[in-house]
Protein backbone atom coordinates (compact mmCIF):
# COMPACT_ATOMS: atom_id res chain seq x y z
CA UNK A 1 0.00 0.00 0.00
CA UNK A 2 1.46 3.37 -1.06
CA UNK A 3 1.64 6.13 2.04
CA UNK A 4 -1.15 8.45 0.25
CA UNK A 5 -3.44 5.56 0.69
CA UNK A 6 -6.64 6.61 2.67
CA UNK A 7 -8.54 3.81 4.28
CA UNK A 8 -11.87 3.82 5.85
CA UNK A 9 -14.64 1.28 6.86
CA UNK A 10 -17.75 1.25 5.25
CA UNK A 11 -21.21 -0.52 6.55
CA UNK A 12 -22.48 -2.77 3.80
CA UNK A 13 -25.21 -5.27 4.18
CA UNK A 14 -24.73 -6.25 7.52
CA UNK A 15 -21.10 -6.21 7.16
CA UNK A 16 -18.22 -3.97 7.73
CA UNK A 17 -15.60 -3.34 3.94
CA UNK A 18 -12.14 -2.32 4.43
CA UNK A 19 -12.16 0.76 1.61
CA UNK A 20 -8.86 2.52 0.09
CA UNK A 21 -8.59 5.13 -1.54
CA UNK A 22 -5.88 6.95 -3.07
CA UNK A 23 -6.07 10.38 -5.99
CA UNK A 24 -8.65 12.78 -6.70
CA UNK A 25 -10.69 13.43 -9.46
CA UNK A 26 -13.67 11.36 -11.51
CA UNK A 27 -13.94 8.05 -9.30
CA UNK A 28 -13.03 4.82 -10.54
CA UNK A 29 -14.05 1.47 -8.45
CA UNK A 30 -12.39 -1.18 -8.50
CA UNK A 31 -13.70 -4.96 -7.37
CA UNK A 32 -11.14 -7.85 -7.03
CA UNK A 33 -11.79 -11.28 -7.81
CA UNK A 34 -11.46 -15.36 -6.09
CA UNK A 35 -9.84 -15.85 -3.94
CA UNK A 36 -8.14 -11.75 -4.22
CA UNK A 37 -8.26 -8.31 -1.95
CA UNK A 38 -7.94 -5.10 -2.81
CA UNK A 39 -4.78 -5.41 -3.33
CA UNK A 40 -4.32 -7.23 -6.65
CA UNK A 41 -5.41 -3.69 -7.84
CA UNK A 42 -2.69 -2.26 -6.24
CA UNK A 43 -0.40 -1.48 -9.03
CA UNK A 44 -3.12 -0.07 -11.72
CA UNK A 45 -4.67 1.89 -8.85
CA UNK A 46 -1.23 3.97 -8.63
CA UNK A 47 -0.87 4.42 -11.98
CA UNK A 48 -4.56 6.31 -12.24
CA UNK A 49 -4.18 7.49 -9.11
CA UNK A 50 -2.93 11.26 -10.93
CA UNK A 51 -5.87 11.33 -12.91
CA UNK A 52 -8.58 9.43 -10.81
CA UNK A 53 -10.38 9.31 -7.61
CA UNK A 54 -9.55 5.52 -7.22
CA UNK A 55 -11.37 3.07 -4.43
CA UNK A 56 -10.68 -0.54 -4.11
CA UNK A 57 -12.56 -2.34 -1.35
CA UNK A 58 -12.15 -6.09 0.17
CA UNK A 59 -15.52 -7.73 -0.69
CA UNK A 60 -17.51 -9.62 1.89
CA UNK A 61 -15.51 -12.85 2.84
CA UNK A 62 -11.98 -11.38 2.09
CA UNK A 63 -8.79 -9.19 3.41
CA UNK A 64 -9.99 -6.85 5.88
CA UNK A 65 -13.80 -7.06 6.14
CA UNK A 66 -16.18 -9.29 7.55
CA UNK A 67 -16.89 -13.16 6.81
CA UNK A 68 -20.07 -14.02 6.95
CA UNK A 69 -20.20 -18.00 7.40
CA UNK A 70 -23.74 -18.30 6.24
CA UNK A 71 -23.37 -19.28 2.80
CA UNK A 72 -26.51 -17.36 1.64
CA UNK A 73 -25.05 -14.19 2.61
CA UNK A 74 -22.38 -14.19 -0.58
CA UNK A 75 -25.27 -14.30 -2.57
CA UNK A 76 -25.79 -11.14 -5.84
CA UNK A 77 -28.83 -9.15 -3.66
CA UNK A 78 -25.98 -8.86 -0.87
CA UNK A 79 -22.70 -8.10 -3.14
CA UNK A 80 -24.75 -5.38 -4.72
CA UNK A 81 -26.17 -4.21 -1.54
CA UNK A 82 -22.21 -3.75 -0.45
CA UNK A 83 -21.34 -2.00 -3.37
CA UNK A 84 -24.37 1.06 -3.12
CA UNK A 85 -22.81 1.02 0.64
CA UNK A 86 -19.51 2.04 -0.58
CA UNK A 87 -20.80 4.06 -3.75
CA UNK A 88 -22.62 5.98 -1.11
CA UNK A 89 -19.65 6.69 0.65
CA UNK A 90 -17.23 7.34 -1.91
CA UNK A 91 -19.20 9.24 -4.38
CA UNK A 92 -22.83 10.12 -3.33
CA UNK A 93 -23.48 12.70 -5.77
CA UNK A 94 -22.06 11.59 -9.20
CA UNK A 95 -21.19 8.07 -11.35
CA UNK A 96 -18.37 6.37 -11.13
CA UNK A 97 -16.26 4.22 -13.69
CA UNK A 98 -16.68 0.82 -12.65
CA UNK A 99 -13.72 -1.78 -12.89
CA UNK A 100 -14.22 -5.93 -11.84
CA UNK A 101 -11.74 -8.75 -12.12
CA UNK A 102 -12.97 -12.56 -11.85
CA UNK A 103 -15.99 -12.53 -9.38
CA UNK A 104 -15.27 -8.74 -8.84
CA UNK A 105 -16.43 -8.53 -12.77
CA UNK A 106 -19.21 -11.46 -12.33
CA UNK A 107 -20.78 -9.04 -9.11
CA UNK A 108 -20.46 -5.90 -11.50
CA UNK A 109 -22.29 -7.35 -14.68
CA UNK A 110 -25.25 -7.27 -11.82
CA UNK A 111 -24.30 -3.75 -10.53
CA UNK A 112 -24.56 -2.07 -13.81
CA UNK A 113 -28.37 -4.36 -14.59
CA UNK A 114 -29.66 -3.06 -11.48
CA UNK A 115 -28.35 0.49 -10.62
CA UNK A 116 -26.78 1.74 -14.03
CA UNK A 117 -27.46 5.47 -12.68
CA UNK A 118 -24.66 5.17 -10.41
CA UNK A 119 -22.04 4.19 -13.14
CA UNK A 120 -20.69 6.21 -15.83
CA UNK A 121 -18.71 3.36 -17.18
CA UNK A 122 -17.78 -0.55 -16.63
CA UNK A 123 -14.58 -2.36 -17.47
CA UNK A 124 -15.49 -6.27 -17.04
CA UNK A 125 -11.81 -8.67 -17.13
CA UNK A 126 -12.44 -11.84 -16.78
CA UNK A 127 -15.78 -12.17 -15.30
CA UNK A 128 -18.81 -12.67 -17.85
CA UNK A 129 -22.41 -11.64 -16.43
CA UNK A 130 -23.62 -15.63 -15.83
CA UNK A 131 -27.29 -14.31 -17.33
CA UNK A 132 -25.26 -13.58 -20.67
CA UNK A 133 -23.20 -17.06 -20.35
CA UNK A 134 -26.12 -19.04 -19.76
CA UNK A 135 -27.65 -17.42 -22.72
CA UNK A 136 -24.24 -18.45 -24.87
CA UNK A 137 -24.08 -21.75 -23.69
CA UNK A 138 -27.61 -22.27 -24.97
CA UNK A 139 -27.20 -20.53 -28.25
CA UNK A 140 -23.77 -20.83 -29.46
CA UNK A 141 -23.79 -24.63 -30.25
CA UNK A 142 -26.03 -23.26 -33.42
CA UNK A 143 -23.54 -21.05 -35.59
CA UNK A 144 -20.38 -22.64 -36.85
CA UNK A 145 -17.11 -23.92 -34.70
CA UNK A 146 -19.82 -23.84 -31.98
CA UNK A 147 -19.54 -26.71 -29.89
CA UNK A 148 -16.24 -26.89 -29.92
CA UNK A 149 -16.12 -23.29 -28.36
CA UNK A 150 -18.65 -24.59 -25.59
CA UNK A 151 -16.64 -27.89 -25.03
CA UNK A 152 -12.84 -25.68 -24.43
CA UNK A 153 -15.01 -23.45 -21.82
CA UNK A 154 -16.71 -25.77 -20.49
CA UNK A 155 -13.29 -27.66 -20.16
CA UNK A 156 -11.74 -25.05 -18.31
CA UNK A 157 -15.01 -24.41 -16.13
CA UNK A 158 -14.35 -27.77 -14.15
CA UNK A 159 -13.40 -26.08 -11.07
CA UNK A 160 -17.19 -24.63 -11.12
CA UNK A 161 -18.44 -28.15 -10.45
CA UNK A 162 -15.62 -29.01 -8.01
CA UNK A 163 -16.45 -26.21 -5.93
CA UNK A 164 -19.72 -27.50 -5.19
CA UNK A 165 -18.61 -30.15 -3.49
CA UNK A 166 -18.98 -29.86 0.74
CA UNK A 167 -15.58 -30.03 2.21
CA UNK A 168 -13.62 -31.21 -0.34
CA UNK A 169 -12.39 -27.94 -1.50
CA UNK A 170 -11.96 -26.33 1.98
CA UNK A 171 -9.38 -28.96 2.76
CA UNK A 172 -7.68 -28.44 -0.69
CA UNK A 173 -6.97 -25.15 0.30
CA UNK A 174 -5.78 -25.96 3.96
CA UNK A 175 -3.98 -29.06 3.20
CA UNK A 176 -1.47 -27.23 1.13
CA UNK A 177 -3.02 -25.26 -1.74
CA UNK A 178 -3.01 -21.65 0.58
CA UNK A 179 0.77 -22.10 0.71
CA UNK A 180 1.85 -23.10 -2.28
CA UNK A 181 -0.64 -20.28 -4.55
CA UNK A 182 2.23 -17.64 -4.95
CA UNK A 183 4.28 -19.66 -6.02
CA UNK A 184 1.63 -21.62 -8.64
CA UNK A 185 0.67 -17.86 -10.01
CA UNK A 186 4.43 -17.26 -10.75
CA UNK A 187 5.23 -20.72 -12.32
CA UNK A 188 1.88 -21.16 -14.76
CA UNK A 189 0.77 -17.21 -14.77
CA UNK A 190 4.01 -15.29 -14.44
CA UNK A 191 3.11 -13.29 -11.51
CA UNK A 192 5.75 -12.31 -9.23
CA UNK A 193 4.95 -12.60 -5.74
CA UNK A 194 4.45 -8.34 -4.56
CA UNK A 195 3.50 -5.99 -1.70
CA UNK A 196 0.49 -7.91 -0.67
CA UNK A 197 -0.48 -10.36 -2.94
CA UNK A 198 -1.07 -13.23 -2.47
CA UNK A 199 -2.55 -11.41 0.92
CA UNK A 200 -1.46 -13.06 4.38
CA UNK A 201 -5.25 -13.67 4.77
CA UNK A 202 -5.57 -15.74 1.58
CA UNK A 203 -6.39 -18.86 3.32
CA UNK A 204 -9.00 -17.35 5.03
CA UNK A 205 -10.23 -15.50 1.91
CA UNK A 206 -10.28 -18.70 -0.22
CA UNK A 207 -12.58 -21.02 2.05
CA UNK A 208 -14.77 -18.33 2.82
CA UNK A 209 -14.99 -17.23 -0.58
CA UNK A 210 -16.11 -20.61 -2.17
CA UNK A 211 -19.76 -19.33 -0.89
CA UNK A 212 -19.61 -16.95 -4.02
CA UNK A 213 -19.72 -20.10 -6.55
CA UNK A 214 -21.90 -22.06 -4.09
CA UNK A 215 -24.68 -18.81 -3.39
CA UNK A 216 -24.65 -18.01 -7.30
CA UNK A 217 -23.46 -20.09 -9.68
CA UNK A 218 -26.23 -22.39 -9.41
CA UNK A 219 -30.10 -20.42 -9.95
CA UNK A 220 -28.18 -17.10 -10.55
CA UNK A 221 -29.71 -15.88 -13.58
CA UNK A 222 -33.30 -17.34 -12.44
CA UNK A 223 -32.93 -14.98 -9.06
CA UNK A 224 -32.40 -11.95 -11.86
CA UNK A 225 -35.52 -12.69 -13.63
CA UNK A 226 -37.07 -13.25 -10.18
CA UNK A 227 -36.32 -9.85 -8.92
CA UNK A 228 -36.85 -8.17 -12.33
CA UNK A 229 -33.54 -7.61 -13.58
CA UNK A 230 -33.14 -6.88 -17.15
CA UNK A 231 -29.97 -8.76 -18.99
CA UNK A 232 -29.53 -5.48 -21.08
CA UNK A 233 -26.56 -3.18 -20.11
CA UNK A 234 -27.36 0.54 -20.73
CA UNK A 235 -23.60 1.78 -19.00
CA UNK A 236 -21.26 2.07 -21.35
CA UNK A 237 -18.64 -0.92 -21.52
CA UNK A 238 -15.66 -2.13 -21.81
CA UNK A 239 -14.64 -6.21 -21.78
CA UNK A 240 -10.73 -6.13 -21.52
CA UNK A 241 -9.92 -10.06 -22.82
CA UNK A 242 -6.61 -11.70 -21.53
CA UNK A 243 -6.34 -13.94 -24.95
CA UNK A 244 -4.05 -16.71 -22.57
CA UNK A 245 -6.79 -16.90 -19.96
CA UNK A 246 -6.89 -20.44 -18.36
CA UNK A 247 -10.42 -20.24 -17.18
CA UNK A 248 -12.58 -17.83 -19.54
CA UNK A 249 -12.04 -18.21 -23.28
CA UNK A 250 -11.97 -15.14 -25.11
CA UNK A 251 -15.07 -16.58 -27.28
CA UNK A 252 -17.05 -16.50 -24.26
CA UNK A 253 -16.25 -13.49 -22.41
CA UNK A 254 -16.08 -11.29 -25.86
CA UNK A 255 -19.19 -12.57 -27.49
CA UNK A 256 -21.28 -13.44 -24.29
CA UNK A 257 -22.64 -9.42 -23.86
CA UNK A 258 -23.00 -8.62 -27.61
CA UNK A 259 -26.82 -9.18 -27.67
CA UNK A 260 -27.23 -7.51 -24.52
CA UNK A 261 -24.92 -4.53 -24.39
CA UNK A 262 -25.63 -1.08 -26.85
CA UNK A 263 -22.28 0.31 -26.17
CA UNK A 264 -19.74 -2.77 -25.70
CA UNK A 265 -16.17 -2.28 -26.80
CA UNK A 266 -13.73 -5.25 -26.66
CA UNK A 267 -10.27 -4.94 -26.00
CA UNK A 268 -8.17 -8.13 -26.37
CA UNK A 269 -4.34 -8.81 -24.37
CA UNK A 270 -2.10 -11.22 -24.85
CA UNK A 271 -1.42 -12.01 -21.27
CA UNK A 272 -3.51 -14.35 -18.28
CA UNK A 273 -6.43 -14.42 -16.23
CA UNK A 274 -4.06 -11.90 -13.55
CA UNK A 275 -2.63 -10.20 -16.68
CA UNK A 276 -3.55 -6.85 -13.94
CA UNK A 277 -0.88 -8.19 -12.06
CA UNK A 278 1.94 -8.56 -14.89
CA UNK A 279 0.66 -5.85 -17.16
CA UNK A 280 -0.50 -3.07 -14.75
CA UNK A 281 0.09 -0.31 -17.29
CA UNK A 282 -1.46 -1.93 -20.20
CA UNK A 283 -4.47 -2.28 -18.14
CA UNK A 284 -4.50 1.14 -16.32
CA UNK A 285 -4.58 2.57 -19.50
CA UNK A 286 -7.29 0.56 -20.93
CA UNK A 287 -9.52 1.56 -18.28
CA UNK A 288 -8.44 4.77 -18.17
CA UNK A 289 -9.12 5.37 -22.17
CA UNK A 290 -12.17 3.80 -21.44
CA UNK A 291 -13.54 6.41 -18.63
CA UNK A 292 -12.40 9.19 -20.29
CA UNK A 293 -14.14 8.76 -23.63
CA UNK A 294 -17.61 7.65 -21.73
CA UNK A 295 -17.07 10.88 -19.97
CA UNK A 296 -16.30 12.74 -23.43
CA UNK A 297 -19.19 11.07 -25.28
Amino acid sequence: MSDDTRTRRVHGDGVELAVYERGSGPTVLLVHGYPDTHAVWDAVAARLADRFHVVAYDVRGAGASSRPSRREAYGFQHLVADMRAVLDAVSPDAPVHLVGHDWGSIQSWEAVREMPDRFASFTSISGPCLAHASHWFRTRPRRPSGVPAVARQLARSWYLAAFQVPVVPELVWRRGLAGRWGRRLERLEGVPAGDGHPAPTLLQDAVAGLNLYRANMLGGTRSARRTGVSPKVTVPTQVIVPTKDTYATPALTAEAPRPFTGHLRVRPVATSHWGLLTRPEEFARLIAEHAEQASAS
